[in-house]
């Protein structure tokens, strides 16, 4: 029989995606009782990690409010859900791009603040030059990032007939499978940047992308050009943006993310977060995010984690599975695999695998491994944190 598990709801979660956990998993309200944390928005960045914790799994790409580091350091995997919220978001882009290109919002403003009277026919068919905007056919779009957003909305473009550079020196192969024959790799940054009508950023904030789009960057795309992020606010350089708009370099900022100096600046386009706002975009994040950290809790398997690295046995069959989260330096496995033979623990099959400066392996065995072999092993030099699962 499986390991009860506790489950605690940072925010609220989708019914369906909680409707995807097994029977032994179930709600708790005390955070510090709860083998996983759920989460969307909340700030965790302050808050105390109790020893029982073993997971945090958050129901959306952006992890920026999980203090990565700190549940590294306590063998915490923290997972995220890429790609279950893109179509959300790739179409929040496209109705920004199209908001942008024709001043739709003003014109209809502007509607709703005439009289609802009979001279209202004619009003409008003499004030609506006021609004003329421009389409997006055969226009340059500048795409950085094509990973699961980027590549929908590059593919959108082309099927509107725009001209489409996509850069992103990390493609992966499947997202370089689904993307557009008629979109133009672009080798360096600078190429998605020169002369491009239309910018939108797709990449994760981090301190390289932190501020990726600066004087230098805006300076190289055509004059009036409209820029679009709808990824994380801090990676576009905001003094140099307030400039750029000020002087009409850049002609629009289409954003989700309103901040003071964001709203303080002129020709600005800012929607309340609304990326994933959708009723399918939180059903997919919920439902991915539970499979993901239920496979972790059940049977030991990583997939999607942003610390530490994938891996999988397939199912906890085995009498016992022995996890081990630990820092990626030489002597682990022969180290382990010594105390497993010296306590007479033969292992049936393992696997491991590192990510940067930390790595995990997953042992089954043939017999059930004692509580008092695994905190021995817990308590070997480098070892961050191990679990002891039985099949």
């Amino acid at each position: 029989m499986m390991k009860q598990r506790h489950v605690a709801l940072l925010n609220d979660i989708s019914p369906k995606g909680l409707a995807a956990f097994g029977a032994n998993f179930s709600i708790t309200q005390d955070p510090a009782d709860a083998d996983l944390w759920l989460v969307r928005s909340a700030d965790l960045l302050d808050k105390e990690l109790p020893d029982r914790l073993r997971a945090i799994a958050r129901a959306g790409a952006g992890v920026n409010n999980i203090p990565i580091d700190r549940c590294t350091q306590r063998g915490i995997v923290a997972f995220n859900t890429p790609g279950a919220n893109a179509n959300a978001v790739a179409e929040l882009v496209m109705a920004g791009m199209l908001l942008s290109a024709r001043d739709i919002v003003g014109g209809v403003n502007w509607v709703r603040a005439q009289p609802a009277d009979a001279a209202l026919p004619e009003l409008v068919e003499k004030r609506k030059k006021a609004f003329v905007g421009s389409e997006l056919r055969a226009k340059r779009l500048g795409v950085i990032g094509l990973g699961a957003v980027g590549t929908l909305v590059a593919n959108a473009a082309v099927g509107l007939g725009m001209e489409v550079y996509g850069y992103d020196p990390a493609l992966s192969v499947e997202h370089a499978l689904q993307l557009n024959v008629n979109v133009h790799r672009a080798a360096q940054l600078a190429e998605v940047l020169e002369g491009c009508d239309y910018l939108s950023i797709h990449v994760p904030l981090t301190e390289a992308t932190r501020g990726l789009i600066g004087q230098s960057q805006l300076e190289r795309m055509r004059r009036g050009a409209v820029l679009l992020n709808f990824s994380r606010d801090q990676l576009v350089d905001e003094p140099a943006l307030a400039s750029a708009l000020a002087s009409g370099h850049v002609r629009r900022y289409v954003t989700d993310f309103a901040n003071q100096q964001v709203m303080g600046m002129p020709n600005t386009l800012v929607f309340p977060h609304l990326g994933a706002a959708t009723e399918e975009s939180e059903e997919n994040c919920a439902i991915m995010a539970v499979r993901e950290a239920q496979d972790y809790l059940n049977n030991g398997n990583i997939v999607n984690a942003v610390n530490f690295p994938a891996i999988s046995l397939g199912p906890a069959v085995h009498p016992t599975r022995v996890v081990v989260l630990h820092r990626n330096v030489p002597g682990i496995l022969s180290g382990a695999t010594t105390l497993f033979a010296q306590a007479g623990i033969n292992i049936e099959q393992m696997v491991s695998a590192s990510r940067d400066s930390v790595a995990c392996a997953l042992f089954d065995t043939s017999v059930i491994v004692p509580r008092e072999f695994a905190m021995q092993l817990a308590t070997r030099p480098d070892i961050l944190k191990v679990r002891v699962i039985h099949g």
